[in-house]
């Protein structure tokens, strides 16, 4: 039962979603939660600074309420925010603004590989803001990471209502010191961002024009998407592949279970997969393999890139030929481990894999996880690589409430943001939504897949990855790719000029 659920919990993350021990949490739990794009596991030495800065902004701050919904007298604290005005046409000729809405995690990291923002601002005449989301990076409430999240009344303030009130007073204030009142706001986003993104367009219609949802899992809540979708996805990726190499894997789980079981079972799987440190269960390497499959299926992208890790292009191939094509007598654990150091060490630069790491600072997607942010997972054994298990809430509940002292509210998104029926309430309340995604990345699933209106669209690609369309343009961008951006821009193209003609209507009247 504890496995079942803290299996469910790692799933979340978006963002990202969102794969680390939590034994670096503040709160000492020894599970781990959340895997929406919440935790990253990496090599022991990070490899941010191996990121290229390609894009120029100012790094500025914004003194935000730390409750938007009250009047109580708290401490307000200072939100990071990244600012390019170079390409802006300015207040005069109501340039627009378009506003990357931050996800779980490290803003820098986001701007850095979110490029078609950046590719479109001189088109456009736009200015780029990418605003952080409270309590990751830098914006911190209460001065400090560790006093924000001490424990959970401090952690309280962490919710999306929150981080989307942050976003539209920030933009609204910007605006008005700006002279700006008259720009149109565009929101992007990816992930989790994207979920903020589609839900912000929809609680705030007055303060953005339209918004571009890359790989958002809006409806990966409750009953309304089947809770295997994620895990059966992932594996549809690996059996389109390698059948073989899907039948290693799925056979992997029980041969790890049983070396586990052996004396010095664990010590000697953690030589076999050149981990730092002892595995204290056999459920920190289970983890450990979960999450690399998991991300190698989110980015599956077909040309290398280091969104998450260095990888080479379509690392899904390339993890299955090595699993394949290990010799005679080589060991089940033996060929997961050649198969998963793709993910972990595709450059070999590392001699070992730390499971506690946590470079971009994520952390908060645990209590997310365990307070609104509740997305029921679940594995086939019929249909999926990974080991069986149902979704248990009661456990899920426990195992909250042992961690932060709080209770899950499941049906509280769905509540606040629609997800039921999303058809009716998009055709009759929501407008200007391009939700673009990629059957190949494992959240598409909880995403929208068609067409609710025209003005709310679906831009599906068979062989797309985790919002690969907002990352950098390159040269071996394929065909349908290109013509998935080009896609977006003609909506976006649209927006703009029905706000534009609107705007003229009004002021000849």
């Amino acid at each position: 039962m504890a496995r079942t659920t803290s299996i469910a919990l790692l799933l979340l993350s978006l963002a990202s979603l969102l794969f680390l021990s939590s034994e670096s949490s503040d709160f000492g739990s020894s599970k781990r939660v959340s895997r929406f794009l919440g935790r990253f596991p990496r090599p022991i030495k990070s490899t941010l600074t191996a990121y290229r800065l390609q894009y120029t902004y100012q790094t500025r701050y914004f003194e935000q309420r730390l409750d938007h919904f009250s009047f109580a007298d708290l401490p307000p604290f200072q939100q990071r925010y990244l600012i390019n005005v170079e390409h802006w046409w300015g207040p005069a000729r109501k340039g627009p603004i378009f506003l990357y809405c931050g996800n779980e995690g490290d803003i820098t990291w986001f701007a850095d590989n979110t490029g078609l923002v950046w590719e479109l601002a001189p088109k456009f005449g736009a200015m780029v803001i990418f605003p952080e989301h409270r309590y990751y990076g830098e914006s911190m409430p209460f001065g400090s990471r560790e006093e924000a999240y001490k424990n959970a009344t401090t952690l309280s303030y962490l919710t999306t209502e929150q981080a989307l009130a942050d976003f539209a007073v920030l933009i609204t204030a910007l605006k008005r010191n700006l002279s700006a009142e008259a720009c149109p706001v565009v929101l992007f986003g990816g992930s989790y961002g994207g979920m903020l993104a589609a839900w912000m367009r929809l609680k705030y219609p007055h303060i953005a024009i339209g918004a571009l949802a890359s790989s958002a899992p809006v409806l990966q809540f409750e009953d309304i998407v089947p809770p295997e979708t994620f895990y059966d996805i992932v594996s549809n990726s690996f059996k389109q592949e390698s059948i073989s190499c899907f039948n290693t894997i799925k056979e992997s789980w029980d041969i790890l279970a049983s070396e586990g079981q052996k004396n010095d079972g664990l010590l000697q799987l953690t030589d076999t997969f050149q981990l730092c440190r002892k595995l204290k269960s056999i459920d920190e390497l289970y983890d450990w393999l979960e999450s690399a499959y998991s991300y190698l299926a989110m980015v599956n992208y077909p040309y290398p890139a280091d969104f998450m890790m260095p990888l080479p292009g379509n690392p899904i191939k390339e993890v299955c030929k090595r699993i394949d094509d290990s010799p005679d007598g080589t060991s089940i654990p033996e060929r997961i481990f050649e198969g998963v150091s793709v993910y972990y060490n595709y450059t070999g630069v590392y001699d070992c894999f730390q499971l506690d790491d946590d470079p971009h600072g994520l952390d908060g997607w645990n209590w997310q996880a365990c307070t609104e942010m509740v997305m029921p997972m679940s594995s086939n054994k019929e249909t999926s690589m990974f080991r069986a298990y149902n979704f248990n809430y009661t456990s899920y509940d426990e195992e909250c409430w042992n961690m932060f002292k709080v209770k899950p509210r499941p049906k509280w998104i769905t509540t606040e943001f629609g997800g039921h029926d999303f058809k009716t309430y998009l055709q009759n309340f929501g407008s200007n939504i391009v939700f673009s995604n990629g059957l190949l990345d494992p959240w598409s699933g909880g995403s929208v897949l068609e067409d609710i209106s025209e003005t709310i669209v679906a831009l599906v690609t068979e062989n797309g990855a985790h919002h690969l369309d907002l990352r950098p343009a390159t040269v071996e961008d394929p065909d349908w790719l290109l013509d998935q951006r080009a896609s977006e821009i003609k909506h976006i193209e649209a927006w703009l000029s029905s706000f534009s003609r609107q705007k003229k209507s009004v002021s000849s009247v």
